[in-house]
C-alpha cells in the first residue's frame, strides 16, 4: 500500500498525533463517572477521521475471566448487529483467546482468518464486516479487554502505521478505563465501609427481641451494596445441639426457599469440618473437590452457585453459628479486601447472637427462681458447704415437717430420711461436690406417726474462682402422687402382660388351626388327608427342595404346587408353568432350554426358554412323566448345575431356579419299564407329596361343593341357598373318578339346570354309585364303618348303635372314626 493512499484513508500522521494529543487531554482530570460518556464520544470521532465503519470495547469480567462483555460500541448506521452486554467469548471464541494472550489481529479480508477461526469469520460475515482491525487492552494488571474497528463497505489492506495507530488509541483507552476502575473500586469500597458502620451502630445497645429482624436488614443491605443475591445465617438448634439449620435468610424471588429441618452437618459436610475449624473461605459449587460431592449436589437443589463462608466464632473459639453470602445467576469477584470487611460483619452478628444468648439465659434462670419460690408446690434450699448451714423456704420445711424459725443444716436433713435412702442420698451430694456436677434424686421422707412420703431433689454446685465448691443450690418436690400412680401403672402393666400372653397363646392356636384348615384360598383342607398335604406344603415351601406331587387325574395338583410357590421365598417373581403331555417331543427341548435363531427349520428367531424365564423364581413341570427320555438327562444336569445351552447354541447358561414336578403316572413302573431315569427320579423326588383322591377325603366335598355354587353363582348372576342333604349323601358316596376337576364341572352343570334356589344334582351312571370303591384295606375298613353308621342313623353308642353292632367301645369306634376322617354328613 502507497503513503498517499495512507495518507487519503487515515489522514496524515501529524493530524493523528493531534488527534491523539486530544484524546489524551480529554481524560485529565476528568471525574470517573464521565469516563464511559467521553469514550463513546471518542470511538465516534475515531471512526469519523480514520474511516472507519464501527468500533467496539470489550472488557474481560472480574468474576469469570473466561468471558469478555462488549462495554462500549460505535455504529456508523442506525442498526446496530451487536447489543451492549452481549458475550464475546460465546459468538467470537478465537479472537476472544487471540485478545487474552496479547496478539493484535489485523485481516483485510474474512478470508484471511485460519481454519479453526472458522467460527468467528462466519459470525463476522453475518454481521457485515469485511475487515478489521483488533488491539489488545493493557493495563498495570495485565490484558483487561480488546477494542476493535471494523470496515463493512469493502474490504481494506491495513497500513503498519494505522495498526499502531489503532494500538496507540487503545491504550490511552485502557489508561482512562484502569483510572475509572481504580476510583469506583474506591468508592464502592468507601460506601461499603460507611454501611458496615452503619451496621455496627444499629447493634449498639439493640434488644434482644430487635435483633432477628435488624439482622435480616443487614443481610439485605450487604447484598444490595454487592451485588449478591442471597446469605444466610445458621445456628445450632435449640432442642439439638449438633443440628446447624437456617435462622435467617435474605434470598431474591427466584431463590430457594427458606430450608425446613435441613441439618448442615448432613447437607454440607464438607463445608461444615472446615467451619468448625474456624476457616473463613469462599468456593464455587461446580470446582468443589470430589470429598464434597454431598456440598454439591445439595448447593445445585438450591441453585446455588458461589459463596463466601464466615464462621460466627465467639469467646474461647466456641463456634456458634456460619454465615454465608451466595450468589445464584450474579458473578462476585471476592477480593481480600471485601473479605476483610465481611469478616467484621460477621463479628458483629456475633457479638450480637451471644449477647442475646445470655440475656435469654439469664431471663430463663430468673424465671426458674420465681417458679420455684412463688409456685407453692416448689420448696428452694442452699446449703453452705463451709458449715453445712440449710437455708430454706416455707415449703421445704412443710414437706419435711420442720418446724418454722428454727435453724437447718445437713445432719437435720438427713435424720428426716428413710434409713433405706440415706446412703444413696449422702453419696449423691459427695459425688456432686467432687465432680462438679448437677444431680437428681428420689427418696423418701419420714414423718411423725411412721407416714413415709416420697420427694424429688434437684441441685447444682456453685463454685468460687479457684474451682472450690462454695454452696449447692435446687428444688424439692412432693412426688408421692406421682409414686402412687407409677406403682398402679406397674399393676395395670403387669396385668395387660399377663393378658397379653394369654392372648397370645389362644391367637397361636386359632392360627394354627385357620392355617391347617384354609391355607389358601384355593385349598379346601377339612379331610386329615389333605391336612397333611398342607402340613407338607407348609414344610417344604421355605426351602429350595425339588418337590414331586403326585396324584390322579383332577386332584389340584397344580393347585398345590401354586401354594408352595407362594409360601416360598420366591413368592414375588411368578411361577413358570410347561406342560409336558401337551407339546410334541420335538418341541419340548426348545420349551425349556430356548433356541437360537435357525437352530432348525421354521426357527426364525431367538427365543428364550422357561428354565431362563423362571430364573429365580419356580418352574412347574405338570405331567413330567410324558417327558422324553432324551431330554431327561438334560434335564438332569439343569437340576444339578444349574446350567444349560439354548438349543442350537454352545454358550452356557446359569439359573437358579425352583423345581417342582406332578405327575399321575406310575414312576416307579416307568423306571422298570426303562421309560423314566431312575437319577433324575431321586432327583426331583427329593420331598414327595402324594395328593389323595376326593374319594378319600368325604369331608372336604361339603365345602368344596359350597365354594364351586358361589364361585359360579357370580359368573351366572344366580342365586343357590339350599342343597339337599341327600344330595350331598348322594355326592359323598359318589367315586368320582374325575375327582375335584368332576365336581367342578358337575355343580356348574347342576347350577345351570337347576331353576330354584335348590341346586338339583345328577350324578352320572357309575356300578360304584353305592358302594365305595375299596382299593385298600383303610378303604374298605371306612366304607365299612359309615354303612353301619348310615344304617344307625350315627347313633354310636347304646342298644343298637353302630358301636354294639360294630363290636367295639364307644371311645374306640370315636378314636378309629377321626383316624379315617369319617364325620356326620
Amino acid at each position: 500500500m502507497t503513503n498517499s493512499t495512507i495518507s487519503q484513508d487515515v489522514g496524515p500522521t501529524f493530524e493523528f498525533e493531534s488527534l491523539v494529543e486530544s484524546i489524551a487531554g480529554q481524560f485529565i482530570g476528568m471525574a470517573y463517572n464521565d469516563i464511559d460518556s467521553a469514550i463513546k464520544s471518542i470511538q465516534k470521532e475515531i471512526c469519523e477521521q480514520m474511516g472507519f465503519d464501527r468500533s467496539l470495547i470489550w472488557l474481560f469480567e472480574n468474576a469469570t475471566p473466561e468471558n469478555a462483555i462488549v462495554e462500549y460500541m460505535f455504529y456508523s448506521s442506525t442498526q446496530a448487529d451487536l447489543e451492549e452486554s452481549s458475550s464475546m467469548a460465546e459468538r467470537f471464541p478465537w479472537i476472544t483467546s487471540q485478545i487474552r494472550q496479547g496478539c493484535a489481529l489485523d485481516f483485510s479480508s474474512l478470508k484471511d482468518f485460519p481454519v479453526k477461526a472458522k467460527s468467528d469469520a462466519n459470525e463476522l460475515k453475518g454481521l457485515g464486516i469485511k475487515s478489521l482491525l483488533i488491539s489488545p487492552m493493557r493495563s498495570e494488571n495485565g490484558i483487561i479487554g480488546g477494542i476493535s474497528f471494523c470496515r463493512t463497505t469493502c474490504e481494506k489492506t491495513w497500513a503498519k502505521s494505522t495498526c499502531k495507530q489503532v494500538q496507540a488509541i487503545a491504550q490511552i483507552l485502557s489508561n482512562a478505563l484502569s483510572l475509572k476502575f481504580k476510583q469506583e473500586k474506591n468508592n464502592e469500597l468507601y460506601r461499603f465501609e460507611k454501611l458496615i458502620s452503619d451496621i455496627s451502630a444499629r447493634f449498639i445497645n439493640l434488644p434482644a427481641h430487635l435483633l432477628d429482624d435488624q439482622i435480616g436488614k443487614a443481610q439485605a443491605d450487604i447484598c444490595q451494596a454487592l451485588n449478591i443475591e442471597q446469605s444466610c445465617l445458621w445456628q445450632w438448634s435449640d432442642t439439638s445441639p449438633h443440628y446447624l439449620t437456617v435462622t435467617h435468610l435474605h434470598t431474591p424471588s427466584y431463590g430457594p426457599e427458606k430450608p425446613v429441618d435441613m441439618n448442615a452437618d448432613t447437607s454440607f459436610p464438607w463445608a461444615v469440618k472446615r467451619v468448625l475449624k474456624g476457616e473463613t473461605f469462599t468456593m464455587t459449587t461446580h470446582d468443589l473437590p470430589e470429598e464434597a460431592r454431598i456440598d454439591r449436589e445439595t448447593r445445585i437443589a438450591l441453585g446455588v452457585d458461589g459463596s463466601l463462608v464466615l464462621p460466627l466464632c465467639s469467646g474461647e473459639k466456641t463456634i456458634i453459628g456460619v454465615l454465608s453470602f451466595d450468589t445464584i445467576k450474579n458473578k462476585v469477584a471476592w477480593t481480600d479486601a471485601i473479605m476483610d470487611r465481611m469478616t467484621l460483619v460477621s463479628q458483629i452478628f456475633t457479638n450480637a447472637l451471644a449477647r442475646r444468648r445470655q440475656e435469654l439465659k439469664l431471663k430463663e434462670n430468673e424465671k426458674r427462681l420465681a417458679m420455684a419460690t412463688e409456685g407453692g408446690n416448689l420448696g428452694l434450699w442452699v446449703m453452705e458447704t463451709d458449715n453445712h448451714h440449710v437455708w430454706v423456704t416455707q415449703r421445704v420445711r412443710d414437706l419435711f415437717s420442720f418446724e418454722s424459725d428454727i435453724p437447718l443444716n445437713y445432719d437435720d436433713f438427713m435424720e428426716k430420711i428413710l434409713e433405706q435412702d440415706r446412703d444413696l442420698v449422702a453419696q449423691t451430694i459427695q459425688d456432686a461436690l467432687d465432680n462438679n456436677t448437677s444431680f437428681d434424686i428420689n427418696f423418701r421422707i419420714l414423718h411423725p406417726k411412721g407416714r413415709a412420703s416420697w420427694v424429688k431433689s434437684s441441685g447444682k454446685v456453685y463454685r468460687n474462682n479457684q474451682g472450690g465448691p462454695v454452696r449447692l443450690m435446687g428444688i424439692t418436690l412432693d412426688i408421692s402422687s406421682q409414686k402412687r400412680m407409677e406403682q398402679q401403672l406397674e399393676d395395670q402393666i403387669t396385668e395387660i402382660k399377663a393378658l397379653k400372653k394369654k392372648i397370645e397363646k389362644e391367637n397361636a392356636y386359632l392360627q394354627q388351626k385357620i392355617n391347617v384348615q384354609f391355607l389358601h384360598d384355593e385349598i379346601i383342607a377339612r379331610s386329615p388327608e389333605m391336612q397333611r398335604v398342607i402340613e407338607q406344603i407348609e414344610q417344604v415351601a421355605p426351602t429350595d427342595a425339588s418337590v414331586l406331587i403326585q396324584g390322579e387325574t383332577g386332584t389340584g395338583k397344580e393347585v398345590a404346587a401354586r401354594a408352595i410357590h407362594r409360601l416360598s421365598n420366591r413368592k414375588d417373581r411368578p411361577m413358570v408353568t410347561i406342560n409336558c403331555a401337551s407339546l410334541p417331543p420335538t418341541l419340548v427341548e426348545s420349551e425349556l432350554f430356548g433356541r437360537e435363531k435357525g437352530a432348525y427349520t421354521g426357527a426364525l428367531t431367538k427365543m428364550a426358554g422357561r428354565f431362563e424365564v423362571a430364573d429365580k423364581a419356580t418352574l412347574f413341570l405338570d405331567e413330567v412323566g410324558e417327558m422324553p427320555m432324551e431330554i431327561q438327562a438334560k434335564l438332569l444336569r439343569v437340576l444339578e448345575q444349574g446350567k444349560f445351552e439354548r438349543l442350537g447354541s454352545t454358550q452356557t447358561i446359569e439359573v437358579d431356579v425352583r423345581i417342582i414336578a406332578a405327575t399321575n403316572k406310575n414312576i416307579e413302573q416307568m423306571m422298570d419299564e426303562g421309560k423314566f431315569r431312575k437319577d433324575l427320579y431321586f432327583r426331583l423326588n427329593i420331598f414327595p407329596i402324594h395328593v389323595p383322591p376326593l374319594r378319600e377325603r368325604l369331608a372336604d366335598i361339603p365345602p368344596l361343593t359350597w365354594a364351586f355354587v358361589r364361585e359360579f353363582e357370580k359368573k351366572m348372576a344366580r342365586r343357590v341357598d339350599n342343597i339337599p342333604t341327600d344330595t350331598m349323601k348322594a355326592l359323598q358316596k359318589y367315586p368320582w373318578p374325575g375327582n375335584i376337576r368332576e365336581l367342578k364341572n358337575l355343580i356348574e352343570r347342576s347350577l345351570i339346570t337347576s331353576s330354584s334356589k335348590t341346586l338339583n344334582v345328577t350324578l352320572p351312571f357309575s356300578p360304584s354309585n353305592n358302594k365305595e370303591t375299596a382299593t385298600t384295606l383303610e378303604a374298605m375298613e371306612r366304607r365299612h364303618i359309615r354303612d353301619v353308621l348310615e344304617k344307625t342313623n350315627w347313633r354310636i353308642s347304646g342298644k343298637g348303635s353302630a358301636a354294639e353292632i360294630l363290636g367295639l367301645k364307644r371311645t374306640t369306634l370315636q378314636s378309629k372314626m377321626k383316624k379315617l376322617g369319617i364325620q356326620r354328613p
